[in-house]
């Protein structure tokens, strides 16, 4: 091997070395940083997770908030307004979101809901527009909202002259003339529909109207001679600007708005414009005019005020029973997978006969021997009593993997004792297993509750209760029944957007609190 001589290395080869060329090792300017800020830069990069996490914040706040937001309560409801479609104000003038829908009927019906806007200046036509199908039929939109029309209602003395009173208060008509019993549809269906105000005829089976030469209705109102009648309260009331109409026999006469009963009166009131009496000056609850956003049920109830709430007792009873369920979960899986052995064979066989018993039989004996207790006590046992288990098994799990680790090792070493151990060493390591399987444990209850409740085991819609298993069912009803969507739409909306996120979340979660990802850029 060559072997290399520096003797006679020539001095011009040497040079002093400038100091501000030297490379020296340079302090870190950045700063250490936490688990949980590591674990939330790691979440961030997640671009799924992050979009699912504010979709639960929008969901979470539309349970909270809606329900303060909103004049109507889950006890709400009104029999004249099922099935009401959604409307706001907002798009009113559109033909998109105004609580209309596209209707395609024969003359006769046409007839019928045209003459309902004649008479009161309220359309169930929206804006008597119409066009005529290539079949003959006429194609308009009809306002779920108008389209009841007028119904005879029977009140007492004083609440007549009360009603009277708002009329002549604010100028808006309520009450409209009465028809007379012997004037009115012959078909027993439509006795009692106030909307018939014109004369009628039965072709077929059906109740049709009889139009005059130039193709209009001809009314059938109830009238009285003045001089008969000049003093008679329920005759008091007239139409604005109308006094009376000369007949045919030359007597003056004079429209009667009220048919007396024993001790009521009958009368026939546009029930638009009842409802906003009724809610501004009777219940004064807060309701200035039927709208409803997201429309109604078939039992009448606001379904935005209904959905809202079942969202928010969803999340606060499925929160509740996660919470429990990882305290006691998290406890006995613990102290099973630390300490192993005899105490790990019988805390496990514990834990395999309560899985073993079925969820479904779990919740029938219940309700059968604890009906008294109430539909919330009994889900909150049922899915408490083996509810645990999952989280305690998921707990023993990482114990057994992390309690033989060095750090655990030297801890022990040093004297530490095994609580110290368990909480303060292992436990963290652990927390991000629990908290991912905790999040997905979440939308699994709300699944559970939801299930329940829409195959009729557990009833939530009672009283001040609502349940979005309730409200899929009573939607899919309707849909089937009558093809009516919305019902079903926005309760079943919210549980695919609310099972969706949370999963998506609970990804963001597992990959964020995975210890051997800390400090990772990727």
């Amino acid at each position: 091997m060559e072997t290399k001589t520096y003797d006679n290395i020539p001095k011009e080869k040497f040079a002093f070395a400038n100091k501000s060329n030297l490379a020296h090792d340079q302090k870190f300017d950045t700063k250490p940083i936490s688990y949980l800020h590591d674990a939330f830069r790691r979440f961030c990069k997640n671009k799924g997770s992050v979009v699912a996490a504010i979709i639960i914040i929008m969901l979470i706040l539309f349970a909270i908030i809606v329900p303060f937001c909103t004049p109507y309560t889950v006890e709400y409801d009104d029999v004249y307004f099922k099935n009401t479609l959604p409307k706001s104000k907002l798009f009113a003038n559109t033909d998109f979101w105004d609580g209309c829908e596209i209707k395609e009927v024969g003359e006769a019906d046409y007839i019928y809901l045209y003459a309902m806007g004649q008479e009161t200046g309220h359309n169930a036509i929206k804006n008597q527009e119409s066009t005529i199908t290539d079949d003959g039929l006429y194609r308009f939109r009809l306002d779920s909202y108008q389209k009841k029309g007028c119904i005879y209602k029977s009140f007492s003395p004083e609440d007549y002259k009360k009603l009277q009173d708002y009329q002549n208060e604010t100028g808006i008509q309520v009450i409209y003339p009465t028809v007379a019993i012997s004037d009115r549809p012959k078909d027993p269906n439509d006795a009692k529909n106030a909307n018939y105000y014109y004369k009628t005829k039965t072709v077929k089976g059906k109740t049709q109207a009889v139009l005059d030469e130039d193709g209009n209705v001809i009314p059938a109102y109830r009238k009285r001679v003045s001089t008969a009648a000049a003093n008679d309260e329920y005759n008091s009331l007239r139409i604005e600007g109308e006094d009376g109409f000369k007949g045919e026999d030359g007597n003056q006469y004079y429209y009667v708005y009220a048919r007396i009963e024993s001790s009521t009166y009958e009368l026939r009131v546009n029930y638009y414009e009842y409802y906003i009496y009724e809610h501004s000056r009777i219940k004064n609850d807060g309701i200035t005019e039927p709208c409803f956003l997201f429309g109604t049920n078939s039992d009448g109830k606001d379904l935005l005020t209904c959905l809202a709430s079942g969202a928010r007792f969803s999340f606060l009873f499925a929160i509740t029973v996660a919470a429990f369920n990882m305290f006691v979960g998290a406890i006995y899986g613990a102290v099973s997978g630390y300490y192993g052995g005899k105490a790990d064979i019988i805390m496990q066989r514990i834990t395999d006969i309560l899985s073993a018993v079925p969820f479904m039989i779990v919740v029938t004996l219940l309700k059968y021997h604890m009906s008294s207790a109430g539909p919330i006590v009994i889900l909150f046992i049922s899915f408490f009593l083996t509810g645990w288990i999952g989280m305690a098994g998921t707990t023993r799990m990482q114990f057994y993997r992390f309690k033989n680790q060095e750090y655990v090792l030297a801890a022990r070493t040093l004297g530490a004792r095994d609580r110290r151990i368990m909480w303060k060493h292992i436990f963290p390591n652990a927390l991000g297993t629990l908290v991912t399987s905790c999040a997905l444990v979440i939308p699994g209850m709300i699944y559970s509750e939801v299930s329940l409740s829409y195959l009729g085991i557990i009833n939530l819609s009672s009283g001040s209760l609502s349940s979005v298993g309730t409200l899929i069912e009573t939607g899919r009803e309707a849909l089937a029944s009558n093809f009516i969507v919305h019902g079903v739409f926005f309760p079943t909306m919210f549980l695919v957007l609310l099972m969706l996120s949370f999963n998506l979340f609970g990804n963001g979660l597992r990959d964020a609190f995975n210890p051997s990802l800390k400090g990772s850029e990727g």
